[in-house]
């Protein structure tokens, strides 16, 4: 990863403040969007210039098309390229059910799934004046199959699957997009999690138990080097197995 530059979206959640730190490591110019918890961020950020890293803050709320061009701009600004877009604006929004309100439904696919083609809009215009460069998309457990108290945030990960495929087939030969679905992997969420709860989870789980932010950020990684350059179009499961059930 010396000197590649990587856009890694809503890095202000566990798993992907890790991911960010695993690629400074490796030597990559980090650029990092967040929307609203800057603290989180800035500790982040801190992190990487530790590991002698080069890191942009860019605050965006990339449901807005405008916010997510600016986005782009910048990282081009600063670096004068952009070779590797970890896609990962999103989240579960509470009242997302079979019977919920419509504006839930909205909001959600709003943040999962539009979030991403807006950067990646503006990103492909800048991929294709290079010889290469990768997509990696954040999808989730939900994108194999429905559920009912998740409905739109589960339609929206099938659909970045979707889209991951679509980016391969656009894109080939000279770049490649995957997708990646985790699956209870251990953060605040589980952390406050009632023990029934965990213990349920983990009996659906064949490995028995929770993924590490590092299991999920090593695979972003992967994906993104050429170690996987054969791969593309892909949607990778890192559920302990969850999906043999």
């Amino acid at each position: 990863m010396n000197d590649k530059v990587v856009l890694i979206t809503w890095a202000s959640s566990w798993i992907w403040a890790r991911t960010a730190l695993v690629f400074a490591k490796e030597g990559a110019k980090i650029a990092i969007t967040y929307k609203g918890n800057r603290s989180w961020v800035e500790e982040t950020a801190k992190g990487i210039e530790d590991l002698w890293g080069d890191v942009l803050i860019i605050q965006a709320d990339l449901t807005s098309e405008s916010d997510a061009k600016d986005a782009i701009e910048r990282v081009m600004e600063r670096y004068g390229r952009l070779d590797i877009l970890v896609n990962n604006a999103g989240r579960y929004i509470d009242g997302d059910e079979w019977d919920g309100d419509s504006e839930i439904w909205v909001r959600s696919l709003n943040q999962n799934l539009v979030s991403v083609m807006n950067i990646s809009k503006h990103a492909i215009p800048h991929f294709q004046k290079q010889k290469s460069w990768i997509i990696v998309n954040i999808s989730s457990r939900y994108s194999d199959y429905g559920q009912y108290d998740a409905l739109a945030y589960s339609a929206a990960k099938a659909w970045i699957v979707n889209l991951t495929q679509s980016y391969a087939k656009l894109l080939a030969p000279l770049w490649r997009a995957n997708a990646i679905s985790p699956w209870a992997v251990n953060t605040w969420y589980w952390l406050r999690a009632p023990e029934e709860e965990l213990e349920k989870t983990l009996s659906e789980i064949p490995l028995w138990m929770l993924a590490e932010p590092d299991d999920i950020a090593q695979m972003a990684l992967f994906l993104s080097s050429d170690k996987a350059k054969y791969i593309t179009g892909q949607n990778i499961f890192v559920d302990g197995g969850f999906w043999l059930k």
